[in-house]
């Protein structure tokens, strides 16, 4: 796992920047073939309401914290979501293109079990929230009455 890890990170790090980027910047071939007119219909909605630039944007800045290894579980939290409903969208609306979501989703759940320690905390069933923490900043303080 400690040499797959970091390959499937940055595997799915990359293709969320390269994908992402080029929805802004069209630098990938097209299909052929143009999506159903189901599919067309879902996409002009994501579109028109500029939701699909929103989750470009996150899908790119997640995909950089994956190549820079910094905040991977965030980075794996946002884009979970967001292969759901490209996986879904593939699977239903054009199935033709299922494979590559697939293969995300498997890197997806490889890099999720490698961190799973990070997640275990918002798995639990029952969590109390934090007691806020005293702060050294605040007046008042102790170190701060002991100085004067």
């Amino acid at each position: 796992m400690k040499r797959i890890a970091p390959i499937a990170r940055i595997l799915l790090g990359l293709a969320f920047v390269v994908f992402g980027v080029n929805y802004f910047v069209p630098f990938l071939p097209q299909p052929g073939t143009p999506p159903p007119a189901e599919a067309m219909t879902f996409l002009g909605a994501f579109v028109g309401a500029k939701y699909l630039a929103l989750i470009k944007v996150v899908e790119i800045a997640s995909g950089l914290a994956l190549l820079a290894n910094r905040f991977v579980p965030l980075a794996l939290a946002l884009l979970a979501p967001i292969l759901v409903g490209i996986t879904w969208f593939h699977a239903m609306l054009e199935p033709s293109g299922i494979a590559v979501p697939l293969v995300l989703v498997a890197l997806e759940l490889v890099l999720a079990r490698a961190y799973r320690a990070a997640f275990a905390p918002m798995l639990r069933a029952r969590v109390a929230p934090a007691e806020p923490q005293p702060s050294a900043h605040r007046l008042g303080d102790s170190a701060l009455q002991s100085a004067a």
